[in-house]
């Protein structure tokens, strides 16, 4: 007993077996022979053990104790639970009523797991094991706000089990209370460094609150530990993502779907391929294909559509699909169309997962249409409701921004499928019949990468009105400055390192010119910090690249007020960002790229009779920015003359576009 109290357990195992040799039956030296061979993993062993104890002595609890935590770990829990039975009828105590609640806890029977663990707090309030148990079973059990009180309780009786901080911290995550979930995810790793579970759990928080740096540092630290760990690699892929690391995000999507289940990383992959740097459109055809093939069900034939009889001259149906009718701002190509449809001609839906009351701008209500409150709504309900209304044409705005509501249209609840605004690549989704573009962003040689026929309106597929206060256009700041501001109020997923990388020869070619960066990434000092050392690898110090965080939209536009010039992104281009730039009189260099989602600008820009604004290439778009910085007279022009030059030009006439948008709408009908 020296030996085994010392640890030295196999000098005692030895010296248990010497009496077991001459007094076979010796109670004492079975059970801790047994002990011991639970301590080393040896569960089979220390059954056999413990049922030559109870052989001998039935009345022994002890043995029992050991004899179900052997048979536990050999999976025979209905035995298991036999002995911890046996062993309470011997023994009502708090240590025996919280191995039962353990073994129900692993059985995943979780009320009798809470029941028996309420057993031993009964006898002992203060039985740090049973407290533990007992959070933990409330919370698997989505009983959060009861479970947070035990597991503190708990820890502050066992302040060095990192396991159990890191529970807190994942019960405390699901109250969203993420300051002290954070907390205790950082007490975790302290206690225990090699704890891949805290780490990911940490990244997880940190992410919720968008604070994807500290959070592309936790899921890496898990990895370190974890390497092939598909969840963290997608996770990590997540937050890389968002702070414009696109390339290497897209291969963590990769290496997550080859070792788990692919479904999620293989969407995720779907939604940003267009925006990847290294992608061209057979792989974003290629990708997208994949996901829909895996992911939905195959298209519905005809027989299976509903198909209103239309006589005489009864209007043509139309129903558009969004889930961001409320977003004014965004919505300004979409409102300029719908509130421009001649009802005579056309009747129309708008099936909307939000509700009428949230639309503030944009949307001139009409008597003649109708509106369906979608909020909540499954697909199939969805479909039913749109079956009802009897549309004819069904548009989807909402694209891969919501893919949510993709399956809805393999169920095809309309006669013809049209995608249009928000596209910028095939669906690869057989269900739809049309995309609706130009002649600008989808050449016909492209069509081979688009599962959908392209339909195409004349000038540019977006057209805008604006219809929400905005700020009054500001003069050039360079004109009280002294030197050249550009800017971009893009998303920061889309400012990939290619982006820094061209936006850095044009500060090194620009004398003190300075850089404005504005999006919801920004907020926390480790983004901006990130972002700056990002700067940083191509000589350009953080004072000449001004970082700033969200703001309300009216502020947001004010942005504007402080650049002379607005750089367009790429291969991602800015669509409602460039319209606003524009409408700020803030001119938009761009160029045309090698695919739609990099042609957005150019087709606008054209629209806009900005076409000087538009590059061949890369180089190109350098050049122009630089030429630009050095004509303040121009910046002048543009500011002073944009609005009415654009109120004059097809991009703001959403009149005409509402006519050529209905003939293709009858087109694809007949």
């Amino acid at each position: 007993m020296d030996h085994h109290r010392a640890g030295r357990l196999g000098e005692a195992s030895g010296l248990y077996q010497e009496i077991l040799q001459s007094t076979p039956d010796d109670i004492d030296a079975l059970y801790l022979l047994g002990a011991i061979a639970h301590q080393t993993g040896e569960p089979a062993h220390a059954v056999a053990l413990m049922r030559r104890a109870l052989a001998v002595a039935p009345d022994q609890a002890r043995c029992y104790k050991i004899l179900g935590l052997g048979l536990a770990a050999l999976g025979m829990a209905d035995e298991a639970e036999v002995s911890f039975k046996q062993l309470i009828a011997l023994d009502d105590s708090p240590d025996s009523y919280n191995s039962l609640g353990v073994l129900h806890t692993k059985q995943e029977r979780f009320d009798d797991a809470i029941a028996a663990f309420r057993q031993a707090l009964e006898r002992d309030p203060e039985h740090a094991r049973a407290l533990a148990g007992l959070g933990q079973a409330l919370q698997t059990l989505a009983r959060t706000e009861e479970a947070v009180p035990f597991l503190k309780r708990a820890i502050v009786l066992l302040p060095d089990d990192p396991d159990l901080h890191c529970d807190l911290g994942n019960a405390l995550q699901t109250l969203r209370q993420l300051p002290d979930a954070i907390a205790a995810y950082q007490r975790s790793p302290q206690l225990n460094p090699n704890l891949s579970g805290a780490w990911y759990s940490a990244g997880c928080a940190e992410s919720s609150r968008k604070d994807y740096v500290a959070a592309i540092a936790c899921f890496r630290r898990a990895l370190e530990i974890r390497p092939d760990w598909p969840e963290a690699q997608h996770n990590l892929g997540q937050v890389l993502f968002k702070m414009g690391q696109v390339e290497e995000a897209v291969d963590l999507f990769r290496q997550a779907s080859a070792g788990g289940d692919p479904a999620i990383s293989l969407a995720a992959i779907a939604v940003i391929i267009p925006g990847s740097p290294a992608s061209d459109n057979q792989a974003i055809f290629d990708a997208r294909r994949t996901w829909a093939q895996r992911e939905l069900p195959p298209r519905r034939t005809a027989e299976h559509s509903s198909r209103r009889v239309k006589t005489g001259n009864q209007p043509l149906r139309i129903g558009y699909v969004s889930s961001f009718f409320q977003d004014h701002n965004w919505m300004k190509p979409v409102w300029g169309l719908i509130n421009h449809h001649d009802r005579r001609r056309f009747e129309i839906h708008l099936f909307s997962d939000a509700p009428a009351s949230q639309i503030q701008h944009g949307y001139r209500s009409h008597p003649q249409d109708r509106f369906h409150d979608t909020t909540g709504f499954s697909n199939e309900a969805l479909a039913q409701q749109i079956q009802r209304a009897e549309i004819d044409l069904l548009v989807d705005l909402n694209g891969y921004s919501d893919m949510r509501r993709l399956p809805l249209f393999t169920l095809r609840p309309a006669q013809i499928i049209v995608g249009w605004f928000n596209m910028y690549a095939t669906t690869g989704i057989p269900s739809y019949d049309y995309l609706i573009g130009d002649d600008l962003v989808v050449p016909p040689e492209e069509e081979k990468f688009y599962c959908e026929k392209i339909a195409r309106v004349p000038g540019s597929y977006l057209t805008f009105e604006v219809t929400y206060p905005v700020p009054a256009v500001a003069d050039p700041p360079c004109l009280t400055k002294g030197a050249i501001t550009f800017g971009c109020l893009a998303s920061q997923y889309k400012i990939t390192n290619d982006m820094i990388g061209a936006w850095s020869r044009i500060l090194q070619q620009v004398p003190d010119s300075s850089l404005i960066l504005k999006n919801g990434a920004l907020g926390l000092p480790g983004a901006r910090q990130f972002v700056h050392g990002l700067f940083e690898r191509h000589h350009i110090s953080p004072e000449r690249v001004h970082l700033e965080g969200p703001s309300d939209h009216y502020r947001f536009l004010e942005t504007y007020g402080q650049m002379d010039i607005a750089l367009d992104t790429f291969p991602y281009n800015g669509g409602t960002t460039t319209t606003e730039a524009i409408w700020q009189g803030v001119p938009v260099v761009t160029f045309s790229g090698d695919r739609w989602v990099s042609r957005t600008s150019a087709s606008i820009l054209q629209a806009a009779g900005l076409g000087e604004l538009v590059g061949q290439g890369l180089e190109d778009y350098l050049a122009l920015a630089i030429r630009l910085a050095n004509s303040p007279d121009r910046l002048v022009d543009f500011r002073r003359n944009m609005r009415p030059r654009l109120c004059d030009s097809p991009v703001c006439d959403t009149r005409n576009f509402a006519r050529n948008m209905e003939r293709l709408y009858s087109q694809m009908f007949i």
